[in-house]
């Protein structure tokens, strides 16, 4: 199954179905890691006028204000449902507060280096760092708490949402063919043992 998609994946198995199929390899080197390795940050890759950072505000969080003439763009103010506490956290744009909130990539960046995306063109990166289903908005604090944690070294604090983190983490490394060490696969084997039929999310 190691280069099935998220959507045939969706149809055809459960995310413990698919990570148990997968084969483990240890960690590369992160050696040559660096952010740009993964193309400008927040870049507009959808070409619809909006940098990716602001068009997941927009989808995560609720009644958000624009900013005036940014054509529904730039979010200036909004509230998110943390995913990963379950708290409720009032987002504000701004030199300091705007870091209440910040987009994590559920697989982080270093974590994909050193699990195959060293192998990946620039292009391919670009959209990874960019990919809706590999990011979310959280909570500032958890995001800098995780930093490049895979399953086996950082879960949600939020028990209830362990299924939905780690199978969107499945979902992410089988699109970009990244593969999994042997230590987080037995975290999200284990994880997912309470949820033995849910699909991987496609977005």
């Amino acid at each position: 199954m190691a280069g099935v998609s998220p959507a045939q994946a969706d149809s055809v198995l459960s995310g413990l179905s698919i990570i148990e199929s997968q084969i483990t390899k240890g960690r590369a080197p992160k050696t040559g890691y660096t952010r740009a390795q993964f193309g400008q940050t927040w870049a507009d890759v959808d070409r619809n006028g909006c940098d990716t950072r602001n068009d997941i505000l927009k989808r995560d969080l609720t009644a958000e204000v624009f900013k005036e003439k940014t054509r529904e763009c730039v979010v200036l103010s909004g509230t998110l449902i943390d995913p990963f506490s379950g708290e409720t956290i009032n987002f504000v744009r701004g030199n300091v507060s705007s870091m209440e909130v910040q987009i994590d990539h559920v697989v982080a960046l270093s974590n994909a280096w050193q699990t195959g995306a060293f192998k990946l063109s620039i292009k391919d990166r670009t959209a990874f760092a960019n990919d809706p289903l590999n990011l979310l908005a959280v909570k500032g604090r958890l995001n800098s708490q995780k930093r490049d944690g895979d399953a086996a070294t950082w879960l949600p604090p939020l028990k209830s949402y362990r299924c939905d983190y780690v199978s969107r983490q499945i979902a992410v490394k089988i699109k970009y063919k990244l593969w999994f060490t042997a230590p987080e696969k037995e975290a999200m084997v284990r994880i997912l043992k309470s949820c033995p039929e849910k699909p991987l999310p496609t977005s």
